[in-house]
């Protein structure tokens, strides 16, 4: 006989989709961060729904037991290494997760920066090599890829965040893009859109290459066509957003132009929305668009985006409980985790005018 499926717990990203905010927002509000410009109807909201979910509220607070400097535990630093914080918001999203999944087990994370130099890498990693708290390392990069770890990385404790190695040596977790793609399309096609656009970032960049999988295999499973002539390559800024969907609605003939765009990231959904503005099409009732990220931003679109949540802060905290579990001989070195990228709706998504 089976045992019964575990319930999978309830977490912030839950939370935020449901209360329409973002992951940082919910964290502040979790965590009682004092000086949060949170509004008190947006803290009621997310306490609320954190409760109605059963997320354990009182691990964020009284336990002192267990934070740094009162048990003092001989290794308790944990030293994360990124290539960028200052490129996009995901960063210190992750940064965030990272440091709470370490402050409830009694662990402090180190922040280090180096712009994917290896020199700067090795000379933190050497000084802090030898450091008598130091409990293990997450290595974390702004853009999903494969890497190769530093040779010193071999001997301690490590978890890559946003990257994986080609074996099984360190446990990562990634971002499940792929799912993220099929999950936008599938929206607009559950919305009966046939004809859907895609602007994707740069090819070689492997979330856009795995939101293109999705996609396609989103197209193929209600059996739509590929159309390449409706997927467009930009770089992830609002103006290839804006000048890519001006080039995909273009068309006179309502017949050629896609009824929905999907853009890779808000920030292109963003210049696809001053495009739709520009040739008079109303989102959504003539034009549907859904981005990705969920950025705060997404919010306060005319009309708000519907989009797929990149769930940054849910992956930092994962990296350091993996971590912290790995060093206590709790769970087995080499997992490696896809993080879900849930859709969030909002108002920019209807079915086609014709």
């Amino acid at each position: 006989m089976n045992s019964p499926a575990r319930a999978r717990r309830p977490t912030m990203t839950d939370i935020a989709k449901l209360a329409g905010v973002s992951q940082s927002t919910v964290s502040l509000v979790i965590n009682h961060l004092s000086g949060a410009k949170v509004s008190r109807t947006t803290r009621e909201t997310v306490l609320r729904i954190a409760r109605e979910l059963g997320y354990p509220l009182e691990r964020h607070h009284g336990r002192d037991d267990k934070r740094p400097g009162r048990g003092k535990p001989a290794r308790n630093l944990i030293v994360y290494l990124t290539d960028e914080l200052a490129t996009s918001p995901h960063a210190m999203q992750t940064i965030d997760g990272a440091r709470d999944g370490a402050w409830e087990q009694g662990c402090l994370v180190a922040v280090f920066a180096t712009r994917a130099d290896p020199e700067q890498e090795h000379a933190v990693l050497a000084r802090m090599h030898d450091h008598p708290a130091l409990l293990g390392v997450i290595y974390s990069t702004i853009f999903t890829r494969a890497v190769t770890l530093p040779a010193v990385l071999g001997n301690i404790h490590t978890v890559m965040l946003n990257c994986h190695s080609r074996d099984r040596s360190h446990s990562s977790v990634v971002p499940a893009e792929h799912a993220g793609g099929h999950a936008a399309t599938s929206h607009l096609i559950a919305h009966g859109h046939r004809r859907i656009g895609f602007i994707n970032g740069e090819g070689w960049i492997e979330a856009a290459a795995e939101r293109l999988k999705g996609y396609r295999q989103a197209l193929a499973t209600a059996g739509i066509p590929y159309d390449p002539a409706l997927v467009r390559e930009g770089d992830w800024q609002v103006g290839s957003g804006y000048e890519h969907a001006l080039g995909l609605l273009a068309p006179l003939d309502p017949a050629q132009r896609p009824s929905a765009l999907f853009c890779a990231n808000d920030l292109m959904a963003v210049g696809a929305l001053d495009a739709a503005r520009e040739l008079n099409l109303a989102v959504p009732t003539d034009l549907s668009i859904v981005g990705y990220d969920d950025q705060d931003l997404a919010r306060y679109t005319h009309p708000p985006l519907s989009t797929v949540l990149l769930p940054n802060y849910e992956m930092g905290r994962w990296a350091a409980e993996t971590l912290i579990a790995e060093t206590r001989g709790a769970r087995a070195v080499g997992t490696r985790f896809q993080s879900d990228c849930p859709l969030v709706s909002r108002d920019s998504v209807a079915p086609p005018s014709v």
